[in-house]
């Protein structure tokens, strides 16, 4: 596995190394290991799929607040995505920055995300699934979420989304305290 930084602290885009022949290819998507060797220290919890049916789909942008912040590792297995993560950590040098990249099951690149940034998504494909690490278990109470169009942000999205989920598409705008 390699790692490469982004312009949010903390926040690394992850790329396997397959091993092919002809029978198709083997990788290593996740090692703690490999991940503690290069500073990113992460312990899986607990792990989640996401299936997007159509196109267009939004999910975003979320995060689970104090004291539980969730890290992350996200993978795209089936289709592509707009993958999208703002830094909300108040005292952080990249504080309020977002980053985006495509994740696919063709270029298989995952993004690892630390606790204390939303994270949202937005489907290319029909028939997208994601698969979720999570560093963190999910507490229901703590989960929070802002909207995926706020001016604060100003995210670059490719594409306008088709569906959203009325959670999804009612977040407040953020407001800085």
């Amino acid at each position: 596995m390699q790692f490469s930084k982004t312009p949010i602290a903390g926040l690394l885009v992850v790329k396997t190394t397959p091993h092919a022949d002809e029978r198709g290819y083997f990788a290593r998507t996740f090692c703690e290991f490999e991940n503690q060797e290069a500073d990113t220290p992460f312990h899986v919890c607990q792990t989640n799929i996401s299936q997007n049916t159509k196109r267009g789909t939004l999910r975003g942008l979320h995060y689970q607040g104090e004291p539980k912040p969730d890290p992350k590792m996200v993978r795209c297995i089936r289709g592509a995505v707009w993958d999208v993560v703002v830094d909300l950590r108040q005292g952080s040098a990249s504080y309020l920055t977002w980053f985006g990249r495509e994740l696919s099951a063709e270029n298989k690149i995952a993004m690892l995300i630390p606790g204390g940034c939303a994270h949202g998504f937005i489907s290319l494909h029909d028939d997208t699934e994601l698969l979720y690490l999570m560093g963190e278990h999910y507490v229901a109470d703590l989960a929070c979420g802002v909207r995926w169009n706020d001016p604060a942000f100003a995210i670059d999205w490719p594409i306008k989304p088709v569906t959203m989920g009325d959670r999804d598409a009612s977040y407040p705008d953020f407001i800085q305290t």
